[in-house]
């Protein structure tokens, strides 16, 4: 079996393994708001974190290239309860519906975005495209993961610190 596929299968096996196991907040935990569901849950739902701005961390693409942001709040997603989503890309704006569950699935619908010319080293034109390709969701350990179809790439997302 060659490393790529190996590599691959692990990734897969890793995402349904926590899909699979959900665990309570630790008792005792104070978990109040989108925030605290965030920094207490061991795997948390999205429903639990709406209103907080995820930043983009990298890009992990299953031929092992990992893609990392020039600085991270240029690239980022902010869900509400009302199936909308808010995305930042580099120097782009754009918003959208998304569909989820709890059992982690996640698709976004068509997202509405300006078209602008960012700088050469931008990925913002790679982070819009990942999105329409997302399926699944897994919250852990504080960190918003998105699955792409066809074990595409994995992009990680850490919560942006409050203004």
């Amino acid at each position: 079996m060659s490393t790529r596929r190996a590599l691959q299968l692990a990734a897969l096996a890793a995402i349904f393994a926590v899909a699979c196991s959900r665990e309570d907040a630790p008792d005792g935990a104070a978990a109040s708001g989108p925030a605290a569901a965030v920094e207490t849950a061991t795997d948390a739902s999205l429903g639990e974190t709406f209103g907080i701005t995820w930043r983009l961390v990298r890009i992990n693409s299953m031929d092992d290239t990992v893609t990392t942001p020039d600085e991270r709040a240029k690239y980022t997603l902010t869900f509400d309860a009302g199936g909308q989503v808010a995305v930042v890309a580099d120097c782009n704006r754009g918003a959208g519906t998304f569909e989820w569950s709890d059992d982690s699935r996640l698709e976004f619908g068509p997202l509405a975005m300006t078209r602008a010319m960012c700088p050469p080293e931008s990925i913002s034109d790679r982070f819009v495209r990942e999105l329409g390709y997302v399926r699944s969701y897994v919250i852990r350990d504080g960190m918003l993961h998105l699955a792409t179809m066809a074990d595409g790439a994995i992009l990680d997302f850490e919560p942006a610190p409050d203004e």
